[in-house]
């Protein structure tokens, strides 16, 4: 666990790290969990306002859509990090306190429950505080079962998104480009806010005319820096995992799922 800590994968340059990600692979299967479940995932874009996509992006990225939902005891993880991980103590240490409260709410056995070497549970790898916090009840059952229920883990991942923001139909991120003639110096923007007014005064392209602001994240690839305009939706992403690499793995995975499933029409 602490080895893992140590060396995690979002240290990677983005070209490496999207790789078990963002591929056609991951694609067709995100399709084929889309097809099967179509009327569950069509269910929750009604309710929250997220479409299944983004959802599917999620559970492609987080358990290769349930197939790899951890195995360390939850306990041993929260624990071990709490106790032997001074830079993350304080948060862990809430986490192992919030898992001992969810393990007696949902009536589960503590020593039973298993999930990433961080403690995530469940399709959707939702940390203790998280579940506790945001799942939801998906199919009307009385419980909130995000290990055992697809139809819980799927509405708790779009309220998830919901509660934090998600705005229906605006954009997530695109590539910053500037306009024909002009350079100014992308790297000078890098980990600004800008307006859409103050992008346009650099000639910058952002493909939409919304009054909304855009930071300018920088993505290293194998051919350089790439800067990308990452939109308050791309941020809400980022809520469930603080990662930028992870943010846009997770949206270029679900446009490649939407791709995927609008071929088959």
């Amino acid at each position: 666990i602490i080895a893992a800590l140590d060396k995690p994968r979002e240290a990677l340059p983005w070209h490496e790290y999207k790789k078990p990600f963002v591929n056609t692979d991951m694609a067709k299967r995100g399709n084929k969990f889309w097809r099967k479940h179509a009327d569950v995932l069509a269910r929750a874009e009604e309710r929250y306002g997220v479409p299944p996509e983004i959802v599917l992006g999620i559970l492609g990225v987080e358990t290769q859509y349930g197939r790899n939902t951890g195995r360390y005891r939850v306990i041993d993880a929260l624990s071990t990090i709490a106790l032997q991980y001074p830079k993350r103590a304080d948060y862990f240490t809430k986490q192992l306190e919030e898992f001992l409260l969810l393990a007696r709410e949902l009536e589960r056995d503590p020593l039973a429950l298993k999930g990433s070497y961080a403690g995530a549970m469940g399709y959707g790898q939702f940390m203790p505080g998280s579940y506790r916090a945001y799942a939801v009840d998906g199919n009307g059952d009385g419980k909130r079962d995000l290990i055992g229920n697809l139809e819980d883990a799927i509405d708790s991942i779009a309220n998830y998104f919901k509660r934090h923001g998600w705005t229906t139909g605006a954009p997530v991120i695109s590539p910053l480009q500037f306009a024909a003639g002009l350079t100014p110096d992308a790297e000078a923007l890098a980990g600004r806010s800008l307006s859409l007014d103050e992008l346009k005064r650099y000639g910058a392209g952002n493909g939409t005319d919304a009054d909304i602001v855009a930071n300018v994240v920088r993505f290293q690839t194998a051919a350089g820096p790439e800067y990308m305009l990452a939109y308050p939706n791309f941020e809400t992403i980022t809520r469930y995992n603080r990662s930028r690499h992870y943010a846009r793995a997770v949206y270029e995975l679900a446009q490649l799922i939407k791709r995927e499933h609008e071929s088959e029409k």
